[in-house]
């Protein structure tokens, strides 16, 4: 019992028997996303040494440097704030199912005031997750029309690359949010909703930090 004591240890999620399963969870969700870290840590080490490289210049044989620097669109930065503001709402359901499963009630209602609180905020952060992806489209758009395109320069192929791949992987956050949402619209066990929504949030937390650490690398080192 002094493990749970330790505000380290999921004091607050309850008993025994869900506190492992939390941890259960969460190691796995860990061992995912640091797949998906070393993904984007070598996406980083390509982009950097490819700035510094240079490339043969057919017309005249000579190396030249082809890196030219690209400017953000303003909207990846509306975006940004998007995704933080999701990040607040997934975080604001997965405390109150917490705080609700905490309570030992084994069943929540379909008139908890708990579950229409939870599954309001989470309808939110999926409706800003869409209106994210929605924006990052717009960006793509935006910079076509500029005349930059996957193809047209190293630095602009970097962009669709780090942002597409952000794009894919923030999808499987969305179908994660959307099991989430299943599970409480249903009648699911206590222990079920909070594992299931605490591990769709922190996937939905570090897609958050992702991308902020993304947009700081196109921002900072262009």
């Amino acid at each position: 019992m002094a493990t749970l004591a330790a505000p380290a240890n999921y004091s607050d999620y309850g008993p025994l028997e869900l506190a492992v399963r939390l941890r259960r969870a969460r190691l796995g969700l860990g061992v995912g996303m640091l797949a998906i870290m070393m993904l984007f840590v070598s996406f980083t080490s390509a982009y950097v040494v490819r700035q510094g490289l240079p490339t043969l210049d057919p017309r005249t044989s000579q190396l030249v440097h082809d890196w030219l620097p690209l400017p953000l669109p303003g909207l990846l930065f509306v975006n940004t704030l998007v995704l933080l503001i999701s990040s607040l709402t997934i975080e604001l359901a997965r405390r109150r199912v917490i705080r609700h499963t905490s309570t030992m009630n084994p069943v929540l209602g379909p008139e908890s005031a708990d579950r229409q609180y939870a599954l309001q905020w989470l309808t939110l952060t999926l409706v800003l997750g869409f209106v994210f992806l929605a924006g990052q489209w717009i960006v793509w758009r935006e910079l076509q029309a500029n005349g930059f395109y996957l193809s047209t320069g190293p630095s602009s192929s970097f962009l669709y690359l780090l942002t597409g791949t952000h794009g894919v992987h923030l999808m499987g956050g969305i179908v994660a949010l959307l099991a989430a949402a299943a599970i409480l619209f249903w009648r699911a066990s206590s222990d079920s909703r909070a594992v299931v929504l605490d591990v769709a949030s922190w996937y939905w937390h570090f897609m958050t930090v992702l991308w902020i650490y993304i947009l700081c690398l196109l921002e900072f080192l262009r």
